[in-house]
C-alpha cells in the first residue's frame, strides 16, 4: 500500500497507509496525527492544516488557488513548498510523499 510520511511538530515521523480519493489532511486526521487541527474540515477557510511538502513532490500538485494562497500568506511560517494539506489530493503515484506540519501561526 502507498505510504504518506508525516513529520510532526515534535520531530516524530509517522508512516500512514494512504488510499486514493482522500486529501492528505483527511489521511492525517483519520490517523490521529498530533497537532493537526484541520478546524474547517477541508473547506479552505483556515490554515490549521498547513504543511511543508518535500521539494521533490512539490511540483506534482496543481498551484494553490487564490484562497489557499491568501491563507498561506497569513502564516508567519510560509515557505516555498507550503500548502494546505486539505487541498492536496492523494493518488498512488505519491507513494513516499513526505510532509512536515508547519508551526501554528
Amino acid at each position: 500500500m502507498p505510504k504518506l510520511i508525516v513529520a510532526t511538530r515534535a520531530g516524530d515521523e509517522l508512516t500512514i497507509d494512504a488510499r486514493p480519493g482522500r486529501s492528505v489532511m483527511e489521511l492525517m486526521r483519520d490517523y490521529g496525527v498530533p497537532d493537526l487541527l484541520a478546524l474547517c474540515g477541508g473547506s479552505r477557510s483556515c490554515a490549521t492544516c498547513h504543511v511543508w511538502v518535500d521539494a521533490e513532490f512539490a511540483g506534482r500538485f496543481p498551484a494553490p488557488v487564490e484562497d489557499e494562497d491568501e491563507l498561506l500568506d497569513s502564516s508567519s511560517h510560509r515557505k516555498p513548498t507550503s500548502r494546505l494539506s486539505c487541498q492536496l489530493q492523494w493518488s498512488d503515484d505519491l507513494d513516499g510523499l513526505r510532509v512536515t506540519l508547519a508551526p501554528d501561526g
